[in-house]
């Protein structure tokens, strides 16, 4: 019997949460097949098996943790007889072997398609092989419908907790339903590995940085009319984003990190822009690299590319050194945010709603946002805060005339 062990994911991570099994116990793999989805805090990614059988057993049920070398799955042989030692050849390794030693290729020993890349710097990933199933005596699923077992998992029922209706115990629909409308008995949802690293994340922040937070309403109608006229061109968050990277440009210590250790701020040779979206998964940061290199096509491009990674389920770059928020598209109108740490700020923008404006003495309708910025005090003070702000409000106010002094 060979036994998979959960393998190391990579970027220090030390667990991963098991997501949905793709096979059940009985079932026969081949080498490659995928077995098992797991999220770790990074994403949510299909493991395959090195091993060709049949699975005989499954260390744990979906919505559990296993920490990084514990068993995840064992597979028995197909065939149980051994070689005889003259037939084994040293120039023929196992499929399994090869698989461990392509494992370990590239930077380190992670998984294939997480974590690495190729020369080329295109990542791979496995694509999930057709499932071959064979029910052995005895070893009958519980739930053998892909529908029942969709609907239970949607719904956030334990198939393991119901007593089926059918045949042999099977599970079915009704099943399932009659357990969504049973009393509640109190809810109680485990952190998920993603989960608690976000926990981690907000409290350090919370607990080491003394923050401040600073906001103003801005006159966006210019470039709200900007926008329009180039439809279908780059978007708002491209122009917010254009305008951040400028105004760090002048504002460099807001680009940074601090080494509490050694006492020192540390001021970043690049603009890696976080762009916070929220997910499937929950809230994630991925980060647009070298943005003040781009211009606002270029950044749009790369936005809509990062976000909708992040949304997908893809492997992203979280290693922004400042960070944009669009709490707008909530429909809400402004935030106190939390800094994402190590970073020393992050900026925020809200709705665009029509409100009555002041303009040349006369009372008329505008667009307006509000504009929220959060800082880490100990690296600067408001008055560098407030002239940050006032950059990138002045360019939004003023976005044609912003972009001929750049």
């Amino acid at each position: 019997m060979n036994t998979f062990l959960l393998p190391d994911l990579g970027e220090g991570l030390t667990e991963a949460e098991i997501v949905r099994w793709l096979v059940s116990e009985g079932d026969v793999v081949a080498v490659d097949q995928a077995v098992v989805e797991v999220e770790t805090a990074k994403s949510v990614i299909e493991l395959p098996s090195p091993y060709a059988g049949r699975v005989c057993t499954l260390h744990g049920s979906e919505g559990q943790t296993l920490d990084v070398g514990k068993p995840l799955f064992s597979v028995e042989p197909a065939s149980s007889s051994p070689a005889s030692p003259a037939s084994a050849s040293p120039a023929s390794p196992s499929p399994a072997s090869s698989y461990r030693e392509e494992e370990q290729a590239g930077s380190g020993n992670v998984l294939v398609g997480y974590g690495t890349t190729d020369s080329s710097g295109r990542g791979r990933r496995r694509k999930p092989r057709t499932r071959v199933t064979v029910t052995a005596p005895g070893l009958a699923p519980k739930v053998s419908s892909p529908l029942v077992r969709k609907l239970a998992r949607e719904r956030g029922v334990d198939v393991a907790t119901i007593a089926g209706s059918g045949p042999d115990g099977l599970i079915l629909r009704a099943d399932v339903v009659q357990a969504l409308t049973a009393p509640p008995t109190g809810n109680r949802i485990p952190l998920t590995g993603f989960r608690k690293a976000v926990s981690a994340a907000l409290t350090r922040s919370r607990t080491e940085i003394p923050e401040a937070t600073v906001w103003v309403d801005v006159d966006a109608t210019e470039l709200w009319n900007l926008r329009e006229q180039v439809r279908p061109g780059p978007g708002i968050l491209a122009y917010l984003a254009r305008f951040t990277v400028e105004a760090l440009k002048r504002y460099p210590v807001l680009n940074s990190s601090l080494d509490t250790a050694r006492q020192e701020i540390v001021q970043h040779d690049h603009v890696n822009l976080g762009l916070a979206a929220q997910t499937p998964r929950g809230l994630l940061v991925p980060a647009v690299a070298h943005a003040e290199t781009m211009s606002v096509t270029a950044l749009d491009e790369q936005i809509r590319r990062v976000t909708t990674d992040a949304r997908e389920g893809r492997p992203i770059d979280q290693s922004g050194t400042f960070t944009l928020n669009n709490y707008g598209g909530f429909n809400v109108d402004g935030s106190a945010a939390i800094i994402n740490h190590p970073q020393v700020a992050i900026l925020g923008f809200g709705r665009i709603i029509d409100r009555p404006w002041v303009v040349d003495g006369q009372i008329v309708p505008r667009k307006i946002t509000q504009m929220s910025f959060v800082f880490d005090h100990r690296v600067c003070d408001g008055g560098i805060a407030a002239g940050f702000m006032r950059a990138v409000a002045d360019a939004v106010e003023n976005p044609l005339a912003a972009m001929v002094r750049w």
